[in-house]
């Protein structure tokens, strides 16, 4: 298959690959600074319980998150993820919506990751001894927020480079903080064993210090597996590095014999990533979760206590424990200056886990939207999605009042929803791979077994917390609203990316035709009349002389739903007339004018000859943005007088 004129561009490298562990921190910047937020989340929703139910999240974690993306990885080695599985697995429309869906959700994720990060940075600050008592804490946390939020719009205009380097660092003196934090608490409790007693008696006795038990249980250890059970999706937070996990692939340092076809090194390694990372932050989550429930009293971990929104910070300071001692008496180093220092550390890795997801943002849009001529063409450029996203950023935070629990539901519902796809598209993608079996074994029944507890931790998060998906559907309104937009406007772009030949005669009959005298162009649908009662008919409407040649056109149409088209040709002659045979053309139109525009390259331009339609204009220019035909005449000759500006080269269209 010979390829001619194309405009596509050539590959190119992912850059400078590094080794998988500290690529893992580059994903641990958004994954592990969930811990400055997720122990006060999870005991706001699971209060005394939430060790249990961290255990569950936990499982979930290892057994149903890590195998789904270890698959995803495989399938995706440079970095697509989920959505682009589903890409390939959903064709036409039903798949561009549904990315355009899936992209919303993505969009809310990215976005309310930076909102939530920059706010909770900005609460660690404001709470901090050394922060100024006179000022405001909750004006002053909005705007900390906001400027947070636009030097990261000014670090990316100036260029971001060196990150894995300074993600290693930042990853790395933050786990060593927490390390010692929760290390240490542990070690304490190992030494005071009536602090995990009066937890124990509490628990038991039903005080289990959260609002809204969804119903009436005894408090007995069935009692307690079945609540968490239906809780434990508040505490979805902590799976949110698994996606990040999958895009930063492209970094990731492989095998000296990986091909770009197979880069088995690549995805070993990044599964490594992957479970290192899951790892990790299981260990965090159930350590932080069960020294913060024991340790913390209920008070200061709600809404308007001292430990909200950063309980780990509340021990490293040497805050007073729920045991009456000051937390010093955990680890000597504990008070101002170290929680100072753990402040600092918590909010640089919430500050880059921002820049980790805008890092995200400005990927994705560029990869899906202009390709689909869902975006103008600067969404291509850098600084002004820079720009675009900040202000968005700016907006969400006032919209919110930078608050971090009123942000959580949106950013849980964008993580599920995401996660939930990946799990689809999994299944979906085991389920092709045996198409000769009998269904009950086509279906990979463990994948969907954990597509089930994912469907289910989402729909349990959007039921409990319905604001995160009227969040999403209005990332996900103004995405579609926009692609609907940009489709019209951009619909008279030729957006040809060059022919494809079938065999070598096609492309050599091709290179002849160029310099044909006076070649005349007639579409033609197979089917209707025979060419031989299409050429005396055009003749004869048309008053053309046996002289002239007749080049018949006969085209079908591919996926419609498809922006930029390559169609495959074949060149036929037959009878001392020339037939192009075209496919996979996402338009009829934009097809005959890349063929009439290339021939008038080559001397004199040709001439297109349409017969008369009957159809509607409506009818004719709903069928051509959906499907591809209608209106064909009108909208050569618009592209043609669009994509070429000298009137002596332009192919002529006439309609008889």
């Amino acid at each position: 298959m010979q390829e001619h004129t194309a405009q596509t561009q050539s590959p190119t490298g992912h850059g400078h690959q590094s080794f998988w562990l500290w690529v893992m921190c580059l994903t641990g910047v958004d994954y592990f600074s969930t811990l400055g937020y997720q122990p006060s989340i999870a005991f706001e929703a699971t209060g005394l319980l939430t060790p249990f139910a961290t255990m569950i999240l936990v499982g979930v974690t290892l057994f149903g998150a890590f195998p789904v993306y270890a698959y995803v990885a495989g399938k995706s080695p440079t970095g697509q993820g989920s959505i682009a599985m589903l890409e390939r697995l959903v064709h036409g429309w039903p798949g561009k919506i549904l990315v355009l869906v899936l992209l919303g959700f993505a969009a809310t994720d990215f976005v309310i990751t930076k909102t939530l990060s920059a706010a909770d940075a900005a609460e660690h600050l404001i709470k901090n001894p050394l922060w100024p008592t006179a000022l405001d804490g909750h004006k002053w946390q909005l705007i900390v927020t906001m400027v947070l939020l636009t030097f990261l719009g000014a670090t990316f205009l100036r260029g971001f480079r060196e990150v894995i380097g300074l993600a290693v660092i930042i990853v790395g003196v933050y786990l060593l903080l927490n390390l010692i934090v929760v290390g240490s608490s542990l070690l304490y409790l190992g030494n005071h064993p009536e602090a995990l007693d009066r937890w124990h008696k509490s628990v038991t006795a039903g005080e289990w210090h959260f609002k809204g038990q969804p119903f009436e249980v005894a408090a007995d250890w069935g009692g307690i597996a079945l609540v968490c059970l239906v809780l434990f999706p508040k505490l979805a937070l902590g799976l949110s590095g698994f996606e990040t996990g999958v895009a930063v692939m492209p970094l990731i340092k492989g095998d000296a014999q990986d091909t770009p076809e197979k880069p088995k090194g690549r995805i070993r390694n990044a599964r490594k990533l992957l479970l290192t990372a899951a790892l990790i932050m299981s260990v965090f989550l159930l350590g932080s979760s069960i020294v913060t429930s024991t340790l913390i009293a209920p008070e200061e971990l709600q809404s308007k206590g001292k430990a909200a929104n950063r309980a780990l910070a509340y021990l490293a300071h040497g805050e007073k424990l729920s045991t009456g001692e000051m937390a010093d008496h955990i680890n000597p180093i504990f008070g101002e200056v170290f929680g100072t220092l753990y402040d600092l550390s918590t909010v640089v890795i919430l500050w880059f886990a921002g820049a980790s997801a805008m890092a995200g943002l400005l990927n994705l849009v560029p990869q899906y939207l202009p390709r689909y001529g869902m975006a103008p063409d600067w969404t291509k450029a850098f600084r002004p999605l820079v720009i675009l996203f900040t202000l968005v950023n700016l907006f969400v935070t006032w919209r919110f009042d930078a608050n971090v629990e009123a942000q959580g539901a949106a950013y849980a519902t964008g993580v599920l929803v995401l996660m939930t796809s990946a799990c689809l598209a999994t299944l979906i993608d085991r389920w092709r791979s045996h198409p000769n079996r009998f269904w009950l074994f086509r279906v990979s029944w463990p994948y969907a077994l954990i597509t089930v507890v994912f469907v289910y931790t989402t729909l349990a998060n959007v039921i409990e917390k319905p604001d995160g998906i009227k969040i999403a559907t209005w990332f996900i309104l103004a995405i579609v609203a926009s692609s609907v937009i940009s489709r019209f406007a951009r619909s008279k772009e030729l957006r040809f990316g060059g022919f494809l030949f079938a065999n070598e005669q096609s492309k050599f009959l091709w290179d002849s035709m160029k310099h044909l005298e006076f070649p005349v162009l007639v579409p033609h649908r197979p089917g209707s009349r025979s060419l031989k009662e299409k050429e005396e008919a055009i003749r004869k409407e048309h008053r053309l002389g046996p002289e002239v040649p007749i080049v018949f056109i006969e085209a079908s149409l591919g996926d419609a739903s498809d922006f930029y088209q390559t169609p495959l040709i074949e060149v036929i002659e037959e009878s001392g007339s020339f037939i192009l045979r075209v496919t996979r053309c996402a338009s009829i139109a934009h097809m005959i004018a890349a063929l009439a525009l290339e021939l008038s390259k080559v001397g004199r331009p040709p001439e297109i000859h349409f017969g008369w339609s009957e159809e509607s204009p409506m009818a004719a220019n709903i069928g051509f943005l959906l499907f591809g035909e209608g209106n064909v005449p009108w909208m050569v000759r618009e592209l043609i007088l669009q994509a070429e500006p000298n009137p002596d080269r332009q192919p002529r269209v006439i309609i008889g």
